[in-house]
């Protein structure tokens, strides 16, 4: 768990303004911890997480839906990052399968795929959504002119790929992330023409490996301690 001593203040601010910014630096992640593992969280539990007082998170965020708002936005623009930073290989297959391993790494869809719904978007988000949709548009067209991309693959089926990948969740974040990069290799290796597909990273998953989703919660957190 957090702790708001163990996390330096950022360089170049004053005293408090950088207290303030280490301050939410610790809300933001311990509220990503929170509420990908329980959606319906209260927010004292995200304060609780990061080491802060209540008060201290609620002159930030004046509430949970503001918090969750922040966190999705956040994830768009990383995603919009990745993205543009795509589209400048110049090889249109190469900038669309990084761009996918980036994105999971980052592990950004996860908030799409658990808190969708538990928050009311405003406008400040359409500029991000809409070049959202433009440059993944773009990655695709550009991906389809090397001719190693599907041709029936459209837009839309990257984001089915990509929450495909984020819905695999084990209590061990490596072995997590190692496993979302073997599936995302598998599902490219189903949108690209046959002459593309390499060989799997990591080792496949081992028969029980996925038990423990049928454990109790208390004996999952025992297991994760030990």
């Amino acid at each position: 768990m957090p702790k708001t001593s163990e996390t330096p203040a950022p360089k170049g601010l004053p005293g408090r303004k950088a207290q303030a910014a280490r301050n939410d630096g610790l809300i933001l992640a311990a509220a990503r911890t929170v509420f990908l593992a329980d959606a319906s969280a209260p927010i004292a539990a995200v304060a609780t997480a990061a080491g802060v007082g209540i008060s201290a998170l609620y002159r930030r965020y004046p509430s949970k839906e503001a918090l969750l708002r922040k966190l999705c936005y956040d994830g768009l623009q990383r995603y919009n990052i990745e993205a543009d930073a795509a589209l400048a290989d110049s090889d249109g297959w190469h900038g669309l399968v990084g761009f996918l391993e980036r994105v999971v790494d980052a592990d950004v869809h996860s908030l799409t795929v658990h808190l969708a719904g538990t928050f009311t978007p405003d406008d400040t988000i359409l500029p991000a959504v809409t070049h959202s949709a433009e440059v993944t548009a773009e990655l695709v067209r550009r991906a389809h002119r090397s001719g190693r991309l599907r041709p029936e693959v459209n837009a839309q089926d990257l984001g089915l790929l990509l929450e495909a990948c984020a819905a695999i969740s084990l209590p061990d974040p490596e072995r997590t992330a190692e496993l979302r990069r073997r599936t995302l290799a598998m599902l490219i290796a189903g949108i690209a023409v046959p002459r593309t597909a390499g060989e799997l990273p990591g080792p496949p998953p081992e028969p029980g490996e996925f038990a423990w989703r049928w454990q109790p919660r208390t004996a999952r957190g025992r297991g994760t301690e030990a």
